[in-house]
């Protein structure tokens, strides 16, 4: 059904994947104009395409899923394709984090904070992991069920 727990699991995660838009990755105190990320002072998700897209896709999978009750099993699908998008962004955040981390290092800018938004991620985790376990039990118990009748 739409009401249970994993749907309040996998709204929490496709809200914190889609405020990246809000939150940025990290912050320098004036823009780096040799920079890829920086060359604005905000390191953000429209830097780059491909976190864009990632980030959208993954919480535009896991608004879907919300939906996708009736066949848990595509539900289960769905959800961990999500996670794999989620986790390849992240994993491209880090790589691009640390590649320029380098190039501002030879630039004697040493002044990048860390914002909120590198924790956003890791957030759509674990509530998209939640939501899977939660999933799992609902499928779990409907087996249980039909081998009663």
């Amino acid at each position: 059904m739409i009401q249970r727990i994993q749907s309040i699991f996998l709204l929490l995660a496709s809200v914190s994947a889609f405020a990246l838009f809000a939150f940025p990755f990290g912050t320098t105190p004036q823009p780096v104009a040799e920079s890829e990320i920086y060359m604005d002072g905000v390191y953000n998700i429209q830097d780059n395409i491909g976190l864009l897209v990632l980030f959208c896709v993954a919480g535009a999978l896991a608004l879907v899923s919300i939906f996708m009750y009736n066949n848990r099993k595509s539900q289960l699908l769905v959800g961990r394709l999500a996670m794999v998008a989620n986790i390849i962004g992240f994993v491209l955040v880090i790589i691009f984090y640390f590649q320029n981390g380098a190039e501002l290092e030879a630039l004697n800018v040493n002044d990048t904070e860390n914002l909120f938004g590198f924790s956003l991620p890791v957030l759509f985790l674990i509530f998209a992991i939640l939501a899977q376990r939660a999933i799992t039990k609902d499928e779990k118990l409907v087996r249980s069920s039909d081998r009663l009748r």
